[in-house]
């Protein structure tokens, strides 16, 4: 996933204040958002949603 797109789910993520919130803004599966995220933190080495990896566990 391009580094733009890994961004615009981040942004529908926080917005929508879940994976499947904001997977649903961007009409995208749920675990196409967690991959993008899992994706984008590997890229900048650091958790960006510890509170929502907390909440699925």
């Amino acid at each position: 996933m391009a580094r733009f797109q890994e961004m615009r789910v981040l942004l529908a993520v926080t917005e929508a204040e879940s994976f499947a919130g904001g997977a649903k803004l961007l009409g995208i599966s749920p675990p196409s958002v967690t991959r993008a995220i899992a994706a984008l933190e590997a890229r900048l080495g650091t958790l960006l949603l510890p509170a929502a990896r907390a909440a699925c566990a």
